[in-house]
C-alpha cells in the first residue's frame, strides 16, 4: 500500500509544480523581444501610412482582423480561458498578418525592409515563447471556440469562402497588433508609476492618440 501512495503523492506534487507554468504570467525573457518588437512599432505610421496610396487595403482572413474587442468576446464566451491560449492564439494571429503585408511589398517598395525586420523580430520573440514552456502546453486541445478560430486561420487560402475575407489597411492591422500584445503581455509593459489598463476597448473617435510608451502613432484606424 506504500508504493501507490507515494505515486499518487508523487503525481501530486508534479501537477502543483506544473500548476504555476500553465497560469504564469508573462515569463521575464520574453520581455526584451517584445520591447524590441515595440521599438520597431513606434515607426509604423512612417512605414504603414505614409508609404501607402490614400485608402489602401489588403485582403486578410476576417479573423487576422484581431483587436481588443476580439480578447473581450472570447473572454466573455469561453469560461476560464487561460491567457496563455490567447497568447498562442495572438502569435498565429499576427504570423499571417506580417506575411500577407510582405507579400504584396515588392522588392524595392520603401516598406519592405521595414516589414521583414518587423517580421524576423516578431519571430525572435515567438521563438522566446515557445522555448520559455513546457512542450506539453503545445499539445494540450484548444478550447472548442478558441479551435474554431485556429483552424480557419490555417486553412489553405483556395479554401476559404469569399465571405470569411476581409479588407484592412496595413497600418490598422500593426496597429492592433501592438495593442493586442500590450494587453497579452501587460506584465512588460505596465510601470508601477503609470498604471493602465491595456486591454480596455476604447469605442470614441476622441481617443486615437495613446498616451503608451515608445508610440508615435494613433491607435488602430
Amino acid at each position: 500500500m506504500v508504493q501507490p501512495s507515494l505515486c499518487f503523492l508523487g503525481g501530486l506534487l508534479g501537477l502543483l509544480v506544473m500548476a504555476p507554468v500553465l497560469t504564469a504570467s508573462t515569463p521575464a525573457s520574453l520581455c526584451t523581444p517584445l520591447k524590441t518588437l515595440n521599438d520597431s512599432l513606434s515607426h509604423r505610421r512612417r512605414y504603414m501610412k505614409h508609404n501607402f496610396p490614400i485608402n489602401y487595403s489588403i485582403r486578410v482572413y476576417r479573423q487576422e482582423i484581431f483587436k481588443l474587442s476580439n480578447i473581450s468576446r472570447m473572454r466573455l464566451k469561453v469560461e476560464g480561458l487561460d491567457e496563455l491560449v490567447l497568447q498562442r492564439l495572438w502569435f498565429q494571429v499576427n504570423q499571417g498578418v506580417l506575411k500577407k503585408i510582405i507579400r504584396v511589398l515588392p522588392e524595392r517598395h520603401p516598406s519592405r525592409s521595414y516589414t521583414a525586420e518587423l517580421e524576423r523580430r516578431f519571430r525572435d520573440a515567438e521563438g522566446v515563447f515557445v522555448q520559455a514552456h513546457p512542450a506539453e502546453v503545445f499539445q494540450q486541445e484548444l478550447p472548442e471556440k478558441i479551435q474554431d478560430v485556429w483552424d480557419q486561420l490555417t486553412e489553405e487560402s483556395d479554401r476559404v469562402p469569399e465571405s470569411s475575407w476581409r479588407l484592412a489597411s496595413p497600418k490598422s492591422l500593426v496597429d492592433s497588433l501592438r495593442q493586442t500584445m500590450f494587453c497579452l503581455f501587460r506584465d512588460c509593459f505596465t510601470s508601477e508609476d503609470t498604471p493602465q489598463d491595456h486591454c480596455a476597448v476604447f469605442h470614441s473617435r476622441r481617443s486615437k492618440k495613446t498616451s503608451s510608451p515608445n508610440d508615435e502613432t494613433e491607435t488602430a484606424e
